[in-house]
C-alpha cells in the first residue's frame, strides 16, 4: 500500500493580479516542475495553520489563510498526494526562494504555459477557468 501524504499549497496573488509560481529545485522530488508553494501537514495540524507555517519557512514571508480553493488526490508511482490548495493573502514581507530554484509572478492567463507538477494541474485549470468567468 502506498503512503498517503497530506500537502497544502498557496495561491498568492499580488496587486497586479499575478500569481506566485514556485519552481521545484534539483534537491526536491519532481525537480523542474512548477507548483503552488506549500508543504506537508504535520500530525494534528490544520490546513490553515500548515499553509501559514510552510509559507513562512519556505518563502520567508507571512500569509493569512483566506479560503480553501481546491482539493485533489493524485497517485504518483511511489506515493499518493492529498493536495489542498488555499487562497492566501500576503500580509508581510516579500516571498524569497529558500528551497525552490526560482519564484515567478505570472498573470493568470499565462500560468498554464509552465510545466506544473501533476497534482497541481487541476488547481491551475480551475484558476484559469474562474478567471474567465
Amino acid at each position: 500500500m502506498k503512503k498517503i501524504i497530506k500537502v497544502v499549497g498557496a495561491i498568492i496573488e499580488n496587486s497586479e493580479k499575478e500569481i506566485l509560481c514556485a519552481l521545484r529545485s534539483k534537491d526536491m522530488n519532481l525537480s523542474g516542475f512548477w507548483e503552488f508553494p506549500g508543504g506537508k501537514l504535520e500530525k494534528g495540524e490544520s490546513p490553515e495553520n500548515a499553509i501559514v507555517r510552510e509559507i513562512h519557512e519556505e518563502l520567508n514571508c507571512d500569509v493569512e489563510f483566506n479560503s480553501l480553493f481546491s482539493a485533489t488526490t493524485y497517485e504518483y508511482d511511489e506515493y499518493i498526494v492529498n493536495l489542498m490548495i488555499a487562497k492566501c493573502n500576503l500580509i508581510s514581507g516579500q516571498p524569497s526562494a529558500r528551497e525552490h530554484a526560482k519564484l515567478l509572478w505570472l498573470p493568470i492567463d499565462y500560468i498554464e504555459s509552465l510545466s506544473w507538477a501533476p497534482a497541481d494541474i487541476p488547481a491551475v485549470k480551475k484558476l484559469i477557468l474562474k478567471n474567465k468567468i
